[in-house]
């Protein structure tokens, strides 16, 4: 005969669920510890989420392309370029993009990362599948303009005028760019063709906040063990809370 004392004993609807948070069961102790640990780096990414506006909200810095200002190995908050966008953004189409140029952040006093301007993370040629790059956006350009007697001479390399500079004039409207590492990047980007035109403002993912020293170093460790297929292979690494995703473009 079945002792009346284990319908008792045996937990059932609520009590199944305060028995599985509390038993001491190694088992399930187990399952309930990876269960909350789960969780919370889920509600962490949907909280960075709902403040950055972009997927993944962190970037890890695999190149030295912005160094000293971003080192190799650091983690960079990321954020919808209009989010946090300042008053001097530059304005395309009566629209603002979001965006404070280098040569606007002179002007009016807007620094990020030790230098005038905002620096931006971008899809080269808005290319959804090319490694996505973060660099300084230096100055605006309308299409069609002759951009070479507004540029810094210094940072045009061998050419001489327009009808030999790379993207000159401009096939379309956007931004100069360029990474601050005058050893490694002593050229616009337009200029060494790490990307072939202006970089649009619906090529832009978003702006970098703020860097976290040497965190990054965690998500370029993790692309080792787990291979470059969930990884960038330039500028910058997805990283979503303590995750290792990958970031997919927002916009054509």
């Amino acid at each position: 005969m079945r002792d009346p004392g284990e319908d008792r004993e045996r937990p059932s609807g609520v009590g199944w669920v305060r028995w599985l948070l509390t038993t001491d069961h190694e088992a399930v102790a187990y399952v309930r510890e990876i269960g909350v640990s789960v969780a919370a780096v889920m509600l962490v990414g949907a909280l960075l989420f709902a403040v950055s506006g972009v997927w993944p909200p962190m970037v890890a810095i695999e190149s030295e392309s912005m160094e000293p200002h971003i080192q190799k190995g650091d983690l960079v908050f990321v954020t919808e370029e209009h989010r946090f966008a300042d008053g001097s953004a530059t304005v395309a189409d009566g629209e603002s993009t979001g965006v404070v140029t280098y040569r606007t952040g002179l002007e009016t006093g807007y620094d990020k990362f030790g230098m005038a301007g905002d620096v931006i993370v971008y899809r080269p040629d808005g290319d959804p599948g090319a490694t996505p790059i973060i660099h300084r956006a230096h100055f605006w350009v309308e299409e069609g303009e002759n951009w070479y007697d507004r540029a810094d001479p210094a940072y045009l390399g061998r050419y001489d005028d327009c009808r030999e500079l790379p993207a000159c004039p401009a096939p379309n409207a956007g931004f100069i760019t360029k990474g601050d590492n005058e050893r490694t990047n002593p050229q616009y980007d337009q200029v060494a063709q790490i990307t072939d035109d202006p970089v649009k403002p619906g090529w832009v993912v978003g702006t970098a906040e703020f860097r976290i020293p040497l965190l990054g170093n965690i998500r370029l460790l993790l692309s080792t063990f787990y291979g470059e297929g969930v990884v960038y292979v330039g500028a910058v690494s997805g990283l979503g809370g303590l995750a290792v995703l990958s970031l997919s473009g927002r916009r054509d």
